[in-house]
């Protein structure tokens, strides 16, 4: 059922505003009041990156007045692919600034607030508590529960979107209406369980699809129209063609918007999603060699074996000469100790992938089964083009 509208309507309309937003003003569910309470709106967008991206442009040119964006990193050009407010020009840029710039190509008159960091449960609350709706367009657990939790303690509804290759989600978590985010994903799955798009790659025109999805949930919410995705979780398959709506359900046990809530403040979001804080490296709990060192190894009359535990369409576009190449599933059930390239027990051993962090699972689990002198590649193959062999491409 239609929820009551978040924003309350801003100052009156003039003749270029009315021209600018004709078409709004035209539909009855919106017309000039709704214009109003657009202008008036405040919604902050987590990441400009591949949802934030379309999320950022429609929202600007629907005339939102007030758009936050929450982003510390710099384009990179792999991030051309999809996340179209960047642009060449703006490969090692704040993508914060190429943000700004983006939406004030589209509408002038729409105020941009930057918020350069990564967010952590020592600022999300802060930054999160002046504005009318959260868009959720990141990519990894912790930053995902860090701001469903921060939604649920403000009272704040968060507009999910999530993206892998060929699929994508999206729904409303709004714990006064329906459940939260971890009322249907209680827990985070192990760190490596979930490829990222990073790793496992992703089609670059879903990210419009589901981006322009979240940002029409969040005009609806604004305005009070519609029905929105608050207790359905929508699936769109890319491939096929198919969306599907699924009914999710309040949890009365959940830790943070239940009956009995445990989670009253926010936690270190990194520990409970079990992974390695920013500037922890990603294997930040196991022994490591760094690029140049490895380089200097592999040139020695005693090289170490170096294995690869990502998959071929990942190792064809930058790679080690020499690698083994072992996928970290077989670390997992146990066969890669099997392998005749294993059976050496005394031979030192390089795991790497594309940043550390599997190869840091492969780590783990090798040392696991008896195998004391294997490490783990510090920053992987991107940092192996980036401190030794600069002519192969990052990715």
């Amino acid at each position: 059922m239609p929820l009551p509208p978040i924003a309350s309507p801003g100052r009156p309309l003039d003749r270029p505003a009315v021209e600018r937003y004709a078409r709004h003003v035209l539909l009855p569910q919106v017309g000039r009041t709704g214009q109003e309470r657009l202008s008036a709106a405040r919604v902050l967008v987590v990441g400009a990156g591949g949802l934030g991206s379309p999320a950022l442009l429609y929202l600007a040119a629907a005339g939102v007045g007030t758009l936050g964006v929450v982003d510390a990193d710099v384009v990179e050009t792999s991030n051309l692919q999809r996340q179209v407010i960047h642009s060449d020009s703006d490969v090692g840029r704040l993508k914060t600034e190429s943000a700004v710039e983006a939406v004030a190509r589209v509408n002038p008159s729409v105020a941009v607030v930057r918020h350069d960091l990564r967010l952590d449960s020592s600022n999300a609350l802060e930054v999160l508590r002046d504005y009318d709706v959260v868009l959720d367009g990141t990519d990894n657990f912790p930053t995902r529960y860090l701001l469903n939790d921060a939604c649920v303690l403000l009272g704040k509804p968060h507009v999910w979107g999530s993206i892998y290759r060929f699929d994508g989600q999206v729904s409303v978590w709004w714990a006064e209406h329906g459940p939260c985010y971890r009322c249907v994903f209680p827990t985070p799955p192990p760190p490596g369980a979930v490829p990222s798009c990073a790793e496992g790659g992703v089609l670059g025109v879903l990210c419009a699809t589901i981006g322009s999805v979240q940002a029409t949930e969040t005009l609806k919410l604004l305005l009070g129209i519609g029905e929105p995705l608050v207790g359905r979780l929508l699936v769109h398959d890319a491939l096929a063609m198919t969306w599907d709506a699924l009914t999710v359900r309040k949890d009365p046990g959940c830790p943070v918007c239940g009956e009995s809530p445990t989670v009253t403040s926010l936690v270190d979001y990194d520990e409970f999603c079990g992974v390695a804080g920013p500037g922890d490296g990603a294997a930040a709990d196991g022994p490591r060699v760094s690029a140049p060192e490895l380089a200097v190894e592999l040139g020695s009359d005693a090289p170490p074996l170096l294995v690869d535990v990502r998959g071929p369409d990942e190792r064809a576009i930058a790679s080690i000469p020499g690698a083994v190449a072992i996928h970290l599933d077989e670390f997992r059930d146990g066969s890669a100790f099997a392998r005749d390239e294993l059976a050496a027990r005394g031979r030192r051993i390089v795991v790497m992938c594309k940043v550390g962090g599997r190869s840091a699972e492969a780590t783990r689990l090798a040392r696991a089964a008896g195998y004391t002198d294997v490490v783990n590649l510090d920053g992987g193959v991107l940092a192996w083009v980036r401190e030794v062999d600069p002519t192969q491409p990052a990715y």
